[in-house]
């Protein structure tokens, strides 16, 4: 595991333009000068030395003695955070809403068993027996994909490849149909890598969380991404520790996992919907809205949303939980095993493997193992949850049906988009429904 620190740098513009540049610390601390004085930017900085930025941070900190987090909030840092389990980058992202990012994708990379880390480093006892079933599992991973790449050859009107595409384009979205099909055998205690961009504030709590786990590689990465915070905001990371709070949290979640456990997920979706108070006019709201990006009107922004689904894969959750919005809700007990075999009867032989995980690792979290997300694969089916507004709502069901779109998700999207018709049909043809597939 590695965590880098990057650091920004002016453009060639902005030297060439006599703009200032600053040190993360050094930004935060001349914001925090603004709420004391009103003599403008040009002023502060003509009281910094160039040639001691440390200290100029340390003289109006001094005298700014108040709003920690605050100034913390204008510190923005960018972490590269290379080899962690596919749980925790689920997890470092479902505890940084704030956060821009990305991830290693399972469409474009075929991964193997030299990415899965070592169970020392995971917490898991029954090592060797461990990694029979995680090699049992890229077993099957191979075979699906290699399933998978025969009938995008056999059947191309599976694939949808749009007319006029030249063969590289062809054969990349032939490799994505399998990639998306075949990634549900991979375990979730393989290698990817994540970057996140976020404030110093929101980094502090990520490490609280973190040095707070039970389970060693989230402690890892917490110290790691401390140590590199230390480099950029050392004065505002003292809060960056262990608390007992969080640690009480984590066992309390993990109770509540094992008081839910046992339940199967059939994967059905069910929407809440809290209109404000006054007229309403959701056609008018969508009049103006020509792609996903463009506006809402008010009443869809004052409009509370719940989403859910009482089984996904956590391949699915992984992308849905990448949305900043709202909060969401995700208990880690197994409910099921999703294996692409409403895509094909065929894809059923790899299903029993699946399912075995899924039931061992429900049996090792009612025993109190925490490292029992280790057993678990990308196909393994979790309740997920998400409250938000129904201009975000309409947003990620427009972004994630549309071209390029996971099939799956795709499919947990429609099938929420259903229920938003059945309440208001009225929208129907004006939500930017897409197709998916193929990119």
């Amino acid at each position: 595991m590695r965590v880098t620190q990057v650091a920004l740098r002016p453009t060639e513009a902005s030297n060439s333009a006599g703009r200032p540049a600053l040190t993360p610390e050094l930004l935060a601390a001349t914001g925090a000068r603004y709420s004391r004085s009103n003599e403008g930017l040009e002023a502060i900085l003509s009281r910094i030395d160039p040639n001691n930025l440390d200290k100029s941070v340390d003289g109006i900190f001094k005298m700014i003695d108040y709003g920690h987090q605050s100034i913390a909030d204008m510190v923005p840092i960018a972490l590269f955070i290379d080899g962690v389990s596919m749980w925790l980058a689920y997890e470092l992202f479902r505890i940084s809403p704030t956060a821009g990012g990305q991830e290693s994708s399972t469409r474009y990379i075929k991964l193997d068993e030299e990415g899965l880390l070592a169970p020392e480093e995971l917490g898991v006892e029954d090592g060797d027996a461990w990694q029979e079933r995680m090699g049992a599992a890229f077993l099957a991973y191979r075979e699906a994909l290699a399933f998978w790449e025969q009938v995008a050859l056999d059947e191309p009107e599976r694939v949808r490849i749009p007319a006029g595409v030249n063969e590289k384009a062809a054969g990349r979205m032939r490799r994505n149909f399998a990639f998306d099909r075949a990634r549900y055998f991979l375990p979730v205690a393989v290698r990817t890598n994540a970057m996140l961009v976020q404030s110093a504030r929101a980094w502090v709590g990520v490490c609280q969380h973190l040095l707070s786990h039970p389970l060693p590689e989230a402690v890892r990465c917490g110290e790691l991404i401390r140590e590199e915070l230390g480099l950029c905001a050392p004065r505002l990371i003292k809060h960056a520790k262990k608390l007992e709070s969080m640690a009480a949290g984590h066992a309390a979640e993990r109770a509540n996992a094992q008081k839910l456990s046992g339940s199967l997920g059939t994967g059905a979706a069910s929407l809440e919907v809290l209109l404000p108070s006054g007229s309403l006019d959701f056609v008018a709201d969508l009049a103006r809205h020509d792609n996903r990006y463009a506006y809402l009107g008010e009443g869809l922004r004052r409009t509370a949303v719940r989403f859910a689904w009482d089984g996904i894969a956590f391949a699915e959750i992984r992308d849905l939980n990448r949305h900043r919005t709202g909060t969401k809700y995700c208990p880690l007990m197994p409910v099921g095993f999703y294996a692409a075999q409403d895509e094909s009867p065929k894809a059923v032989q790899w299903q029993p493997l699946g399912e075995r995980a899924g039931k061992l690792a429900s049996e090792k979290l009612l025993s109190g193992d925490p490292a029992y997300l280790y057993e678990t694969l990308l196909g393994t089916q979790f309740p997920f949850e998400h409250t938000t507004t129904a201009d975000k709502f309409l947003y990620e069901a427009e972004l994630r049906t549309g071209t390029g779109a996971h099939y799956r998700y795709a499919k947990h999207l429609r099938d929420v988009l259903a229920l938003w018709y059945e309440k208001f049909p009225q929208t129907r043809g004006l939500v930017l429904e897409g197709s998916a597939e193929p990119e």
